[in-house]
């Protein structure tokens, strides 16, 4: 089954937002196209990153209609997250059975198996984050996690503001997840150089991100990759605060080919 996408507007060639280049992506939801995978029947996987891309991570749009979802349990040796953004998710992991719905998300470490359905009457659709754990000496492996973002820590600090859903300060975690808010004409304090990449997608708003030396315009539900040390700021524009999940490697050392 193919999700519709409307026609491309006249004007398309003039208009396209869409990049690639060795360090970064822009990638406007309506160019990603369908996957289907194996031990997951009914559904329909967008990846938006993957190591193909040079991103030491996979990112993707997973599209679940009433009924989808995986057929037996998945066990693939990765760390996984979800996120459900539309509709609701029934995840079964470490014997336990929960309903996720828009805003809920769980973690499932590596080695653990688990699987995700939409039980519901509607269509779901969540967000998608798979790696391998990086395991540091001494330091135990994670749990299940489950969580809503309703019920996240939240900083505030002045016209931006985020919420922590998973791995802040937990040395377990070699990854994190957060929202980031800002308000209107707000904007990130400096032009960051960092060795964590980021997966990106914008969840609500409209924003002017720099990318290297050059802006780009954002759009909700666009996706945006960037690569260790990319030189990144983002402006607030329109008229709605911005919002967007934010996928960060972090809490380890570095490695060495």
């Amino acid at each position: 089954m193919r999700v519709p996408v409307p026609h491309p507007r006249p004007g398309i060639i003039g208009e396209n937002r869409t990049m690639l280049t060795p360090h970064y992506c822009v990638f406007p939801p309506e160019g990603i196209m369908d996957s289907v995978l194996p031990g997951w029947p009914g559904c329909i996987i967008r990846f938006q990153t993957s190591p193909a891309m040079g991103a030491r991570f996979a990112q993707a749009l997973l599209i679940a209609p009433a009924g989808a979802g995986t057929d037996a349990p998945v066990d693939n040796g990765l760390e996984h997250f979800f996120y459900v953004q539309k509709g609701s998710m029934t995840v079964k992991v470490g014997g336990r059975e929960t309903a996720l719905p828009p805003g809920g998300y769980v973690y499932v470490p590596a080695g653990t198996p688990f699987t995700l359905n939409n039980l519901g009457g509607e269509e779901a659709r969540a967000l998608w984050v798979k790696r391998p754990y990086q395991a540091a000496p001494g330091v135990p492996a994670p749990g299940v996690i489950l969580g809503h973002r309703d019920d996240a820590r939240r900083e505030d600090n002045g016209p931006r503001w985020r919420y922590f859903l998973l791995g802040n300060k937990a040395m377990s975690m070699d990854f994190e997840m957060n929202i980031m808010c800002y308000a209107p004409g707000a904007h990130f304090w400096c032009i960051e150089t960092h060795i964590m990449e980021h997966g990106m997608v914008m969840l609500q708003g409209q924003a002017l991100q720099m990318l290297g030396r050059d802006w780009h315009e954002i759009w909700e539900g666009d996706f945006v990759w960037m690569g260790p040390y990319v030189p990144q700021q983002i402006y607030a524009v329109g008229n709605q605060d911005v919002e967007y999940m934010l996928y960060k490697d972090v809490n380890r050392d570095v490695t060495f080919p």
